[in-house]
């Protein structure tokens, strides 16, 4: 497990989290993990986050490169990517 020290917290904040914990029955630190949790399913709800760095994702690419072996040509290859792909969401600029 890992161990953070959070600095600058607002009293206010401060004083709702003890008062959650107290009607709870918690500690202060497990009603802290409660709300991160909660905050993290909330946040990542519609989300995908990445658990991969670029860094370690082009590592991985890299030492792919090469070893796809693939009975289609090129042109096959790119016609089903294009084929394959999604609209994607709608993006208001």
């Amino acid at each position: 497990m890992f161990n953070i020290t959070i600095r600058n917290i607002p009293n206010d904040i401060i004083e709702k989290i003890k008062i959650l914990s107290a009607m709870e029955r918690r500690s202060l630190n497990s009603e802290i993990l409660i709300l991160l949790e909660r905050g993290l399913l909330y946040e990542t709800k519609n989300r995908t986050v990445k658990s991969v760095t670029s860094s370690t994702q082009i590592r991985i690419w890299e030492k792919l490169s090469g070893e796809w072996k693939d009975e289609r040509n090129t042109d096959e290859i790119i016609r089903d990517i294009y084929s394959d792909r999604s609209l994607g969401r709608d993006v208001n600029l």
